[in-house]
């Protein structure tokens, strides 16, 4: 059973039991999600006498004569979903009502979200911050530019060759105004870059803070109801030590992404893209470079003074052993010459 409380009014009603959209022009297969506590539904439903399935989404207002005007605006902004054309953005394709709540029908995609039960390499987790980058580029280079706001895994779909699919954007603003779609809703604590939360400017940086929050979560398995736990007290993510086997220049790029303050992020989408395509995100270090990346800067000189010194004194010795006199069978044989390809060298020398 469960308790709907559309209306204000509370009952109690049969999971099984799914609305009626027959006169609307569909028919519900199942549901996909209930938030309860903020009033939405979402069904997976086909449309009549077609084997095309849609997504419904329902939003439904506690007190009809406070919430109404707010479905109104919901509406008028939603004008402007219907001008987006991605592949990876479910279409806008109808919307309806009845008194209390508000109906919106989008195009279905067929893959899971990332708050689904599952882990990514972080070779693959570059693959999919990639693809939403690019929905991102999209939405920016709209005039005016659209900020997404809720960006989080539940709102990420992937498919099985990890495309990112972004959905939900019951909290998009347009960039530079007041008007924002559905803003009887807000953002998701943890996930909402700190200018949201003190009701600064919304910048083209604004959805890459949650984009790199999301990142954290993939790569160190956190649900986003936990993310809270990887944030330090001085409101800072630390995160590196679950997830040692990230290069550091994409832990850098990671960090940049979250930074509290916009200015020190990526100014946007396009630029994080760039950024992140030739970086190799799997730590490929060799001993004395992990040891170098974890001293203070200004120790990091010396260590490499001392380990050049090191090198080139293994070198001296390795040509001091090869003497005059020695035969030039002895000299190919010798293990130092064959390991640092000094034969020609050593050859030269019992000529000499």
């Amino acid at each position: 059973m469960e308790l709907d409380v559309c209306n204000g009014h509370k009952q109690l009603i049969p999971l099984s039991h799914h609305p009626d959209f027959s006169k609307q022009g569909y028919q519900v297969i199942r549901e996909l999600g209930r938030n309860t506590q903020g009033g939405r539904v979402t069904y997976l439903a086909k449309v009549l006498n077609s084997n095309q399935q849609v997504v419904i989404k329902e939003f439904c207002f506690a007190n009809v004569s406070a919430d109404w005007s707010g479905v109104k605006a919901y509406e008028r902004e939603i004008e402007i979903l219907q001008q987006l054309n991605h592949s990876r953005i479910p279409r806008y394709l109808d919307s309806f009502e009845i008194p209390g709540i508000f109906y919106l029908v989008q195009e279905y995609k067929n893959a899971p979200s990332l708050s689904s039960k599952r882990s990514f390499h972080p070779e693959k987790i570059k693959q999919i911050a990639l693809s939403i980058l690019e929905i991102l580029v999209y939405l920016q280079k709209q005039v005016p530019p659209i900020i997404h706001r809720d960006i989080k895994p539940e709102n990420i779909l992937i498919d099985e060759q990890l495309n990112a699919y972004l959905v939900d954007f019951g909290l998009a603003k347009i960039q530079d105004t007041k008007i924002i779609l559905s803003s009887f809703v807000t953002g998701t604590p943890g996930f909402m870059p700190p200018e949201e939360q003190f009701g600064h400017l919304l910048t083209e940086a604004s959805d890459l803070y949650s984009l790199g929050v999301t990142l954290i979560c993939l790569l160190t398995n956190t649900r986003s109801v936990d993310i809270g736990k990887l944030i330090n007290d001085k409101y800072r993510f630390n995160f590196q030590k679950l997830v040692p086997q990230i290069s550091p220049r994409f832990e850098s790029w990671l960090m940049k992404m979250v930074e509290r303050n916009h200015k020190r992020r990526y100014a946007n989408a396009t630029i994080a893209l760039a950024a992140l395509k030739p970086i190799e995100v799997v730590n490929s270090d060799t001993g004395i470079e992990n040891l170098v990346r974890i001293i203070k800067p200004s120790k990091r000189a010396t260590i490499l003074g001392i380990a050049t010194a090191i090198a080139l004194a293994t070198l001296g010795a390795t040509l001091m052993s090869c003497q005059p006199g020695i035969t030039v069978r002895q000299l190919l044989e010798s293990k130092e010459c064959r390991d640092f390809n000094f034969n020609g060298s050593c050859q030269q020398k019992t000529q000499d």
